[in-house]
């Protein structure tokens, strides 16, 4: 079979990446939405529209389940696609709830990167009201992050220079774990981990994300029916983007960033 990736651009690959050491013997067509990306910065509405336009493309293609691999278009369209398509279909949210449990005990704060639209989403207001009742979670929108990715902008020192830029108004002994609420900014895990206090732990959604792929495709008797191909469109038909893609995810799958 084969399982639909959509995200705006390339950060859904950190989710594909997960996936493809966790279920190998899947198919996979990745779709970036490289007409409209990013979508942090853009209204919800035409955000909404581009998601379905693109997702409607996916079906086209035969994909029998779809990973929105998007903090922020999860949020704005995921319960509307699941009304409107029968075939399993997974969404992403940042890893506030775990985080928010892992930190219980030591008193530390949590710190959720993200978007400016994830973060102005009464989604993730309720995701943080259900599970924050100590009120640990702060949250900082990291808009330009997105375009570094879409860039291939991986120089240390640049990465280096925005994060302390970034994070120079926050006491980072007060924190105990750091939330990756965007799929393009695990692309950024290695830099962070230098440049943050060892006690300060990363996390992301994206094994959560695969965990909850698996138990639909093995609840729908449809896992294991393929070789682990990989296939790359984009809205925009763009080759130079198609070969981008698959730059990032050698990157990723070498462990090279």
């Amino acid at each position: 079979m084969t399982i639909g990736f959509f995200d705006s651009g390339i950060g859904g690959l950190t989710v594909l990446e997960e996936s493809l050491r966790r279920l190998p013997a899947q198919d996979y067509l990745y779709m970036a939405d490289t007409l409209h990306v990013p979508y942090g910065t853009k209204p919800q509405d035409d955000v909404r529209a581009y998601i379905l336009k693109a997702v409607e493309q996916m079906m086209g293609e035969g994909i029998e389940a779809l990973v929105v691999a998007c903090n922020t278009a999860t949020s704005i369209a995921v319960n509307e696609l699941r009304e409107l398509y029968s075939l399993p279909i997974i969404g992403m949210e940042p890893a506030v709830k775990p985080a928010v449990e892992m930190n219980h005990a030591t008193g530390k704060r949590v710190l959720v990167f993200a978007t400016p639209l994830t973060l102005q989403q009464s989604k993730y207001y309720a995701l943080v009201s259900r599970v924050d009742e100590g009120g640990i979670v702060d949250s900082l929108p990291l808009p330009e992050l997105v375009q570094y990715c879409e860039n291939l902008q991986f120089d240390k020192r640049v990465l280096e220079d925005y994060f302390r830029d970034k994070l120079s108004g926050y006491d980072l002994n007060d924190y105990g774990i750091i939330v990756l609420g965007c799929t393009h900014y695990p692309f950024y895990t290695n830099i962070l981990q230098e440049i943050l206090p060892p006690h300060i732990r990363i996390v992301n959604g994206n094994a959560g994300t695969v965990r909850r792929l698996a138990a639909l495709l093995s609840r729908y008797g449809v896992a294991g029916r393929g070789s682990g191909k990989v296939r790359f469109m984009c809205t925009g038909g763009e080759p130079e983007y198609i070969d981008k893609m698959r730059i990032a995810l050698e990157l990723l799958r070498g462990n090279e960033i």
